[in-house]
């Protein structure tokens, strides 16, 4: 399938939510977050029980469908589905590839988590996903036992399955470059962004590497 049938193009900044338990607070910094522009918001709270995910995955959507962001729900097809989010995104033990793209349907985004293994990437590929998500790149203090990835998985991710790359692991505006350099269209950023002086400006910066 082409990438031109594959959904909406996918480029720039990929801001991830922090495990923040404290609703209100998640809400106040996305919202500065999502005023600097991001591609996507993903949604990822590893520390809330599913009462606590399904409220604050509907209030982050309406704070996004207010930005014009897509909000993609990080290991949690169901809860995508439930509350209309505009994709999920699969880990190693959330499910198939092609289950999800099945249930999600034809327009809504669907990522894959590959890690530095090629099989996985390939048969994501296959299943319909819109982009492949590559790290850790650098080290991450989010997951700091995450395996490496390397720069040239990137680059031969997009030349051989020709989809959109998401890296994710430890990037910061000083290294965010190389990582685009490489072939990355999405920079997949918890930290330095969500926990940035100015959340905002720091997503406008990110956004100006493209």
């Amino acid at each position: 399938m082409s990438e031109a049938a594959r959904g909406p193009v996918l480029r720039g900044l990929y801001a991830i939510t922090p495990d923040e338990t404290d609703t209100a607070r998640l809400l106040a910094l996305t919202e500065r977050v999502l005023a600097g522009k991001p591609a996507l918001l993903q949604y990822r709270n590893k520390l809330a029980g599913p009462a606590l995910r399904r409220e604050q995955a509907l209030a982050l959507l309406e704070l996004c469908r207010a930005a014009g962001v897509p909000l993609l729900v990080n290991d949690d097809l169901a809860l995508a589905l439930e509350i209309g989010a505009d994709g999920a995104h699969l880990g190693r033990d959330d499910g198939e590839p092609a289950a999800a793209r099945r249930a999600l349907g034809a327009s809504r985004i669907l990522g894959v988590t590959c890690y530095a293994d090629w099989a996985r990437a390939s048969a994501a590929a296959e299943a319909g996903v819109n982009y492949l998500a590559f790290g850790a790149i650098f080290p991450s203090a989010t997951k700091p036992h995450a395996p490496s990835a390397p720069l040239a998985l990137i680059s031969r991710a997009r030349r051989e399955l020709k989809l959109p790359v998401a890296a994710i692991g430890g990037i910061t505006l000083d290294n965010a470059a190389q990582v685009i350099a490489a072939g990355a269209e999405l920079i997949a950023v918890v930290s330095d962004v969500f926990s940035a002086p100015d959340p905002a400006a720091r997503a406008l910066a990110y956004r100006a590497l493209f």
